[in-house]
């Protein structure tokens, strides 16, 4: 197998192969792979002007421009590791992450700048501002003008970036991920997918997910393909957006495809330039259906942040409602609570190890804790749910481990929690996910008053608003007068969402 490079090799090289004209169209701004590999050493010289050295992390607070892919493959030309954060995350959440991060500088775009000065620890002794910058700050368009210079080389088995998964009983965890790592998803994914020069793809997700950094835009860069990258997702503009540009795959997770099917009927469902969609998951109901009336084919696929693709289902072998078989890359299995594999057909934790080095990550930033318990007996155990049947396809059930999934994206349990708790109503609260009339999961709370005090679930709500993202605002608030508990005083969120929709549950959807 060959040796993945560097990120910033790997980009000088993709950007050589391609035509001249190939690149991405980032939120309706252009510029080719070969700009934007000027544009990355411009920016590596920029930041080692700041001071900074291999192995300093940097956080970044942008939404997806080109100047946003130009502050990622600049940071990772000169080794340095990128700590790419959700720019509209809730303060008590951003707070934690900028101290845990032990980032020195911070990158953001200017409407970002006050919650940033607001949340960030006294570690943070440089803000680079894009779009604005105040007189004691650094400008992003003078540190992307810094004359390109000579840079040392990076270790493609040193870490590249720091991700952030949602946090389960706990608060978020950083995953470390290798240079190498992140070229390894990159050609996978354009290998499973067939991904060529004549190819544009579309993707609508943000670039603090790796679903749109290495599947989508290193994806496209390695193939020599276009890339259209767009903030937002519009089912009702879904279609036509690709028709206007000539797409020709679009990756989706979450509800996207169940969104999609619910659409009105067009004449014209099927005339568009698509030729495939690549995610997880589309629900079996749909999928069929989905494939016919669009003109396109799926591929599903199962992973996770850390271990990148495990399984995954081409045309070619399919059986839908899975997420096809393990890949050339990883051996999957289901065990029990004990670690022993369960026969086939019988529901267990799903866990994985790789056949190679460089494919999955290389374990929670600071928290050698949480990678230990994750690897145990030389397993990789995902906190998920899943059946293996006898032909050695996966089917993914449920989330063992206490994060809500709510149209694709993650949602930070102990995040709500510590939200609502502010509440001064509020005297014990657990948050868990229902199931959504959509596909996922919708946020749900349940609160026991303080004592003396009422809980208006509309105005607790409100105060959700305040210090949570939209997708994590609770849709149901249940008020109890106590929490289900073990013996060891653990919330028993399993009762919760056994009980559903509970009678007497405020539903703000319902409103």
């Amino acid at each position: 197998m060959t040796v993945a490079p560097s990120i910033g090799d790997w980009l000088a090289a993709a950007a050589a192969r391609a035509i001249p004209a190939a690149g991405a169209l980032v939120a309706g701004e252009a510029v080719t792979w070969r700009d934007l590999d000027a544009r990355a050493d411009r920016a590596a010289a920029g930041f080692r002007a700041l001071g900074l050295r291999s192995g300093d992390r940097v956080c970044v607070l942008m939404r997806s421009s080109t100047a946003t892919l130009a502050v990622w493959f600049g940071l990772a030309r000169v080794g340095l590791v990128e700590v790419p954060l959700n720019p509209v995350a809730g303060r008590t959440l951003l707070r934690y992450l900028l101290e845990h991060s032990g980032a020195p500088v911070v990158v953001c775009d200017a409407e970002f700048t006050g919650v940033v000065r607001e949340c960030a620890p006294d570690t943070v002794r440089t803000l680079v501002v894009h779009g604005g910058a105040e007189p004691l700050d650094v400008d992003l368009s003078d540190l992307l003008a810094t004359a390109p210079e000579p840079l040392p080389p990076v270790d493609p088995t040193a870490p590249a970036v720091v991700l952030y998964t949602s946090g389960t009983t706990g608060p978020p965890k950083g995953a470390l991920l290798s240079h190498r790592a992140n070229v390894n998803l990159a050609r996978h994914t354009v290998g499973l997918m067939d991904y060529t020069a004549a190819d544009r793809l579309y993707s609508v997700f943000p670039l603090f997910h790796s679903n749109a950094r290495y599947c989508s835009v290193m994806a496209a860069a390695e193939a020599g393909a276009d890339l259209v990258l767009d903030r937002t997702f519009s089912a009702s503009r879904f279609w036509d957006t690709c028709r206007a540009h000539g797409v020709t795959a679009f990756n989706y997770q979450g509800a996207m495809t169940s969104i999609l099917a619910k659409q009105p009927p067009r004449p014209d469902d099927a005339d568009n330039p698509v030729r495939a969609g690549f995610g997880a998951p589309c629900p079996p109901e749909v999928f069929a259906g989905f494939e016919r009336r669009f003109g396109v084919q799926l591929t599903e696929i199962y992973g996770s942040t850390e271990v990148s693709i495990v399984c995954d289902m081409p045309p070619s072998a399919r059986r839908i409602g899975t997420a096809g078989r393990e890949s050339v890359n990883y051996t999957v299995a289901v065990v029990d609570e004990r670690d022993e594999p369960v026969p086939a057909g019988t529901p267990g934790e799903i866990v994985v190890r790789p056949k190679h080095a460089g494919w999955m990550f290389d374990g929670y930033a600071g928290n050698p804790e949480a990678t230990a318990a994750a690897w145990r007996g030389l397993w990789f155990h995902t906190g998920d749910r899943g059946v293996l049947d006898a032909d050695g396809f996966l089917t993914f059930l449920d989330r063992m481990k206490d994060t809500i999934r709510r149209r694709g994206e993650n949602v930070s349990s102990w995040e709500v929690e510590r939200v609502v708790a502010e509440h001064p109503a509020v005297g014990q609260v657990a948050a868990y996910g229902l199931p959504s009339e959509l596909s996922e999961e919708d946020v749900a709370v349940a609160v026991v008053p303080a004592a003396g005090a009422t809980v208006d679930p509309a105005a607790l709500v409100e105060h959700c608003r305040a210090g949570l993202t939209s997708f994590a605002v609770p849709r149901y608030v249940r008020v109890l007068d106590e929490l289900p508990l073990t013996p060891s005083q653990r919330v028993e969120k399993y009762k919760l969402r056994a009980d559903g929709v509970a009678p007497g549950t405020w539903d703000r959807e319902a409103r």
